[in-house]
């Protein structure tokens, strides 16, 4: 399993990185497989240069946000608008339940409709596994201010790895919560949001995670890696990654956009 890091951006896009968007890669049977966690702003540009639109097998939104999936209007053009066709079916697209109603009024389209000639919308039940392809996928509710928020446990099987499988665990956004470490337990990556920093946003609760409580849910997980995201333009990278180390003693690092891991 390949994760590639399209945005990053905390919150909103930056100079060098669109908001979140993660392309994850599985080849089976002579078939590469491409679903993308999340699809916010600015995403959309950035993640031609790895794939061709046609080829995304599913859309997985963690909430409804624009720095998480407003770029789903952008995705209606190329779909809807191409003067050449769509020689695809309707792109399946998991979130919220209100995932089509939002996205169909943030373009100021009508309802019905809406999005559905392009798009096949999905509405996600707490802790009931999705399976598409090689892909499993879990979401579990977490804390933070929208009307439904996950994080994504996604899971591969592979003989060779503990366990049989491969796990990467993405927050979505979140401060720490029991949810989440349901989903980031024993994950070989656990990509990870760091938004707050700690002495100037901690005593905040309910919204995001500084590295520190990145790294406490992390070690309590016993996550075996943890790769932080979702860090906006204001913060400083070292400071977060020095918080994530007073807490966890495992792997760290802080996702920079354009760049794979292998999971």
């Amino acid at each position: 399993m390949k994760l590639t890091i399209v945005g990053c951006s905390g919150s909103f896009p930056g100079p060098q990185s669109p908001a979140s968007c993660y392309l994850v890669t599985v080849q089976e049977d002579g078939k590469t497989w491409r679903i993308l966690l999340d699809l916010g702003n600015g995403s959309l540009g950035t993640l031609q240069r790895y794939m061709d639109l046609r080829d995304i097998d599913a859309i997985l939104l963690t909430h409804l946000h624009p720095d998480h999936c407003m770029d789903l209007c952008g995705l209606h053009v190329a779909v809807h608008w191409n003067p050449d066709g769509w020689d695809r079916p309707r792109i399946p697209v998991w979130g919220p339940a209100a995932t089509a109603d939002r996205i169909a009024t943030a373009y100021g389209l009508d309802l019905d409709p809406g999005m559905h000639e392009d798009f096949e919308f999905n509405s996600w039940t707490p802790r009931q596994p999705v399976d598409l392809g090689p892909f499993t996928i879990t979401p579990y509710p977490v804390l933070h201010p929208a009307e439904e928020a996950y994080a994504l446990r996604v899971e591969v099987a592979d003989p060779g790895a503990p366990g049989g499988k491969r796990i990467l665990t993405y927050s979505g956004d979140t401060d720490a919560c029991d949810g989440l470490v349901e989903a980031a337990a024993g994950a070989d990556v656990f990509l990870c949001e760091a938004a707050f920093h700690e002495g100037r946003d901690d005593a905040i609760r309910g919204v995001h995670l500084t590295g520190k409580r990145a790294g406490d849910v992390a070690s309590e997980a016993s996550s075996r890696r943890l790769l932080l995201t979702h860090l906006p333009v204001w913060n400083d990278a070292v400071r977060t990654l020095e918080e994530a180390r007073s807490s966890y003693q495992g792997e760290v690092a802080v996702a920079v956009a354009g760049v794979s891991y292998l999971v």
